[in-house]
C-alpha cells in the first residue's frame, strides 16, 4: 500500500509525500525552514536523509514594546517575504496611578490580542540599561507580565535588544525611532507613521524577529514555557 504523510506547524499544511509500498514508517526529525529535512525509517532501517518542498511559510508574529506608560502591540502576517500588518495599537497607562494596576492590564491586553489574532509567536523588546534604577524595576515588571501573559498561553517569546531591532530594521544600532518609523512605514505600506513610536517599535521587534529565520540568533533569548523562562532567569524567582 501506499501511505501519505502531512506535515503541519501553525498555520502551515505541507504538501503531502507519497511513501513507497510499506507496513509503516517513523519520523525522527524534522527542520522547519523553507526546505524541510526529514528523517525516517521504513521496517525499522534508517533510510537516510530526504529534502521536502513546502509552500510558503505562513506565521502571525505579535510584537511587543513594554512601557509603564504607553506599550506598543503590533500584529503581522508572514508568508515568505511578504509582510502584512493585521493590527497595531498602543495601550495608554498614564491615568493608571497604581503600578499594579498597570500590570494587570497589561497581562489582560496582551491575553485578548492573543485570543483575538492567534499569534505562533511573540517577539519583545528587552529592557535597557539606564541610570535610573526604579524605571528600570517597572519596566522589567511590565516586560515580564507580558511574556507571562504569552506563556499562559503556551506561546513562545523572544526578546531582542533595541539596539539588534534598529540594527535589523535600518542596518544602524543607532537609529532614531523617526528612522526606524520612517523605513517601515515603506517596508510596511505605512500610509501615515502612527502618532505614536510605541507602535512602530511594536511592529519593529516583530519584522525584527521574522528577519532572524534561519538565523543563529545570538543576540535574542527564548521561551518555551515556564521552564525554559525559570531555567534561564533564576534570579527572578523569589525563595
Amino acid at each position: 500500500c501506499n501511505h501519505t504523510a502531512l506535515f503541519c506547524s501553525g498555520n502551515l499544511l505541507f504538501n503531502a509525500i507519497r511513501f513507497p509500498a510499506c507496513t509503516g514508517f517513523t519520523i525522527n526529525n524534522l527542520i522547519t525552514g523553507s526546505k524541510f529535512l526529514c528523517t525516517f525509517a521504513l521496517h525499522g532501517i534508517d533510510c537516510g536523509s530526504i529534502l521536502i518542498k513546502s509552500a510558503d511559510v505562513e506565521k502571525i508574529i505579535m510584537g511587543i514594546d513594554p512601557g509603564t506608560n504607553n506599550m506598543g502591540l503590533g500584529i503581522i502576517y508572514v508568508k515568505g517575504s511578504k509582510i502584512e500588518i493585521i493590527a497595531m495599537d498602543v495601550l495608554k497607562l498614564n491615568k493608571l496611578g497604581n503600578h499594579s494596576l498597570k500590570l494587570k492590564k497589561i497581562f489582560e491586553t496582551t491575553l485578548r490580542f492573543i485570543d483575538q489574532y492567534h499569534p505562533d509567536e511573540l517577539a519583545i523588546e528587552s529592557p535597557f540599561f539606564g541610570k535610573n534604577i526604579q524605571s528600570m524595576l517597572k519596566l522589567g515588571r511590565a516586560q515580564g507580565v507580558a511574556i507571562a501573559a504569552a506563556l499562559y498561553r503556551d506561546i513562545p517569546v523572544f526578546e531582542y535588544s533595541p539596539r539588534k531591532i534598529k540594527q535589523s530594521i535600518t542596518g544602524k544600532g543607532g537609529a532614531s525611532k523617526e528612522q526606524v518609523a520612517g523605513l517601515l512605514a515603506g517596508m510596511l505600506s505605512i500610509k501615515q507613521i502612527p502618532e505614536y513610536y510605541d507602535i512602530t517599535d511594536a511592529l519593529a521587534v516583530a519584522v525584527c524577529h521574522h528577519f532572524q529565520r534561519g538565523k543563529t540568533q545570538d543576540d535574542s533569548e527564548s521561551y518555551t514555557g515556564w521552564q525554559a523562562f525559570i531555567a534561564k532567569n533564576p534570579g527572578r524567582i523569589k525563595k
